[in-house]
């Protein structure tokens, strides 16, 4: 009986997966203490893997690709599907939701499956969940064992076979874009706002207020981040956070960490924020014209750039042009090897993608260039699997998206698949459960493994 390995309570622990063939790996030391602990311990709980947005399987071994192995898919269609995460092992979960009726001005739903992990056949859904506003929301598993899902101005809770536990209609009619779940299991999420300060939303497990909202100092487009009980916030102009006071029962705002990253500049909004620990990092520029895909979709005429701020001090900052050309645009977050010591970034709108040595870890960073890829369409989510230095990404050429293993090290690649979707991928990928990975893309799935 093969067995995998993950963090659990800062233990390895071996669970049997009859038949499944998984193979044991262990992951690097600074994983060790860092596991999100308002969430369920599997490789892959949530978007992201995991509320500080890392890209990174908990403890899963990486697809370990060697000379003569190629990758494959098995793919499906979907309505519009968002993110697949990972509970008990074999199951995955995805989020699919509604759109034409958002066309009609008429509210959408959205919908979980259980699907099987190797076929993608839907084994159990849910009912139609009520949304409102139209836009890619969120799942994640919580430390609790429950689904919880925002879409739309709703919250909902699930159990894991998709059956309906409790739902929270959020205060403002427009749509929320995820949510996050701190380290004492209470759920914030925020409305997705570019002309009015956005709100955060506080719920308890069983979908109830935990308190009175808050109200951003400005509007938000990104999704939210967190570690431990501070949540980040990348408004329209600035990066700022809030820490979770028991003692208040709120949301208090950290007036000694804020970072303007837009005064003096011509660049607009950023998107989601990677927390490594030391940082955040993000990308800015974030309008655009998308709709089938990112590529010469930007609307500022600036370059875009990756932006730094230490977590420990936010006079500490610091940004880099990414490709150095006009229109640059991206809807993601970047990526942070911490082990290696690396940076991935990337100009969805201009094709191409960069990484950076970082020198120094919690002082004043310098970025020394490592390698850039011309011609390459990327702009989605990301995975990295630590143990290999495999990255996980997209490419979009000839109409049609080409899914890429790369060693992040050097920038080679190391395999390619077609996975059959006609729209560039901006969502959400999750890592599987024997040496494959979960591509969704709009209106496609796709399993992708080694063969």
């Amino acid at each position: 009986m093969a067995a995998y390995i993950w963090l659990v309570d800062r233990r390895w622990l071996a669970c049997a997966l009859g038949g499944l063939g998984l193979v044991a790996s262990q992951s690097p030391p600074d994983m060790m203490a860092e596991f999100p602990s308002g969430y369920f311990r599997s490789p892959w709980p949530a978007e992201d893997g995991g509320p500080q947005r890392r890209q990174y399987p908990w403890g899963a071994p990486g697809l370990n690709l060697q000379v003569g192995e190629q990758l494959a898919c098995t793919t499906r269609n979907t309505l519009l599907s968002t993110m697949t995460v990972l509970g008990d092992p074999g199951q995955v979960y995805l989020l699919t939701h509604s759109a034409l009726r958002s066309q009609l001005g008429l509210p959408t739903t959205a919908c979980v499956e259980r699907i099987d992990p190797v076929t993608l056949k839907t084994q159990i859904a849910s009912p139609r969940l009520p949304g409102g506003p139209m836009w890619p929301g969120g799942m994640a598993i919580h430390t609790n064992g429950d689904l919880y899902v925002v879409y739309g101005r709703y919250a909902h809770r699930l159990s894991r076979d998709c059956e309906m536990k409790a739902a929270f209609q959020l205060p403002v009619d427009e749509a929320y874009n995820s949510f996050v779940i701190l380290d004492n299991g209470l759920i914030v999420t925020k409305n997705l706002s570019e002309s009015t300060p956005a709100l955060l939303t506080v719920l308890t497990p069983e979908l109830q207020s935990a308190s009175g909202d808050t109200l951003c100092p400005e509007p938000s487009i990104a999704r939210l981040s967190s570690r431990g009980n501070a949540v980040y916030v990348v408004g329209v102009e600035s990066i700022f956070r809030y820490h979770w006071r028991e003692d208040r029962q709120a949301l208090v705002l950290d007036t000694e960490w804020r970072h303007d990253y837009i005064t003096g500049t011509q660049q607009v909004f950023g998107w989601d924020a990677v927390i490594d620990g030391w940082h955040a990092w993000f990308m800015d520029n974030g309008r655009h014209n998308y709709r089938l895909r990112m590529i010469e979709s930007g609307l500022n005429p600036t370059p875009n750039r990756l932006i730094r701020v230490a977590l420990n001090d936010s006079q500490d900052h610091q940004a880099w042009e990414i490709s150095g050309l006009a229109h640059g645009s991206i809807t993601n977050p970047p990526l942070v090897d911490i082990q290696r010591g690396i940076v991935v970034a990337y100009d969805a709108a201009n094709c191409m993608m960069r990484a950076w040595d970082m020198q120094g870890s919690q002082a004043k960073t310098a970025l020394t260039p490592k390698w850039e890829l011309k011609n390459f369409g990327c702009a989605s989510h990301m995975i990295l699997y630590p143990d290999t230095g495999e990255l996980v990404t997209n490419d979009y050429r000839r109409w049609g998206e080409e899914v890429v293993v790369l060693d992040i090290t050097t920038g080679l690649e190391k395999a390619r698949v077609r996975s059959g979707g006609i729209t560039q991928g901006v969502v959400f990928p999750s890592a599987g459960w024997n040496r494959d990975f979960y591509w969704s893309s709009m209106g496609r799935l796709a399993r992708i493994f080694v063969a």
